[in-house]
């Protein structure tokens, strides 16, 4: 049985008493929430705490509200998967977003974990997602304690990918989080919430505690159109080995006025396909228009082979899924896809 190491643990009643602990303890403290993804971590000694600090005692962090006009949506950080995905208005006005997090891990895991939490999750890489033993027998990699990046041993980095199935759809819908700390609150763009490296991962500073997630207005189903698919080897479960979160804002004639589209599972952030909108701007979604971009999602994805599937097959599947969603915001038909894929 694998059991977790000594800390301190904390569970306060406001985010404040939780800033003013992480500010006190500094990079040894971790907060946790659903501990779906940090306990189990924590047991194989892949992350390490010496003050752990739960949210779960906050209200305030676990409720879906309205903030313009009953439209955009506040969500708490502490707001399980399970809620979001279920919430009536949620599922209306940003479908795809429900959908994605609707399609994270199984029914219990949902049931406890949480949005902010899953925003947060680390990355992930076949030769650190491993017991203490193996990694050992190995020698540990560059994500921890080594020195060396086992999927690409002459890189000066890591590789670890991203594994949040949230983080793409939030991205394309140009959503936003609020991170407080003891001496003030900072709004940031989900967009920039991500660094493109496998181990420091977050644009976060470790005082620094994710409260809330806002979805514009702007974003949702009377103004845009989305759609989010996703790739694993079952049909539950399983991270995603890939992942396609498309957004599209059209004008009244069915002319693109703007396209965000990011890739997941494929990179150490969502990945951005900027020359979708260099293609689609001013022009009708057209088969021809559709495979164009997708061609273009096939040269930006850079999956290595440190998860399931090979890192090549990965890169073709990101052409066909990007396909795949387009085609569905478009109305035209999706076409065969391999098997357990998430639509």
């Amino acid at each position: 049985m694998l059991r977790l190491p000594p800390f301190d643990y904390h569970r306060p009643s406001s985010t404040a008493e939780v800033v003013a602990i992480l500010s006190d303890r500094g990079p040894a403290a971790r907060v946790v929430a659903g501990g779906t993804d940090l306990w189990p971590n924590m047991k194989r000694r892949h992350q390490k705490a010496e003050t752990v600090v739960s949210l779960m005692a906050i209200p305030d962090l676990s409720v879906v509200a309205s903030t313009d006009d009953g439209q955009a949506a506040r969500i708490g950080a502490t707001t399980t998967l399970t809620a979001v995905a279920s919430h009536p208005r949620l599922q209306t006005q940003y479908p795809a977003f429900t959908r994605a997090v609707r399609s994270i891990s199984s029914p219990p895991l949902r049931n406890m974990g949480t949005l902010g939490g899953n925003l947060c999750l680390d990355t992930r890489c076949t030769y650190y997602n491993q017991t203490e033993g193996w990694r050992r027998s190995i020698d540990y990699c560059m994500k921890e304690e080594g020195e060396v990046c086992w999927v690409a041993p002459s890189s000066p980095r890591c590789w670890a990918h991203t594994a949040s199935d949230s983080a793409p759809i939030l991205c394309a819908l140009g959503a936003e989080v609020r991170l407080e700390a003891r001496e003030g609150d900072r709004i940031v763009a989900v967009t920039g919430l991500f660094r493109d490296d496998g181990i420091e991962y977050l644009n976060k500073r470790p005082d620094e505690l994710l409260t809330d997630i806002y979805l514009p207005a702007e974003s949702g189903a009377n103004h845009c159109r989305s759609s989010f698919w996703k790739l694993r080897r079952r049909g539950s479960i399983d991270f995603a080995v890939l992942s396609v979160a498309a957004a599209v804002w059209f004008d009244r004639s069915e002319h693109v006025e703007r396209v965000s589209l990011y890739l997941g599972a494929v990179g150490s952030h969502p990945m951005p396909v900027a020359q979708a909108q260099e293609i689609l701007q001013g022009s009708r979604l057209t088969e021809d228009s559709i495979a164009e971009v997708a061609h273009a999602a096939r040269r930006v994805a850079t999956p290595m082979d440190n998860t399931d599937f090979k890192g090549q097959w990965r890169g073709l599947m990101a052409e066909r899924y990007t396909q795949a969603a387009l085609r569905e915001i478009a109305g035209l038909d999706t076409g065969t896809m391999p098997p357990n894929h998430l639509m």
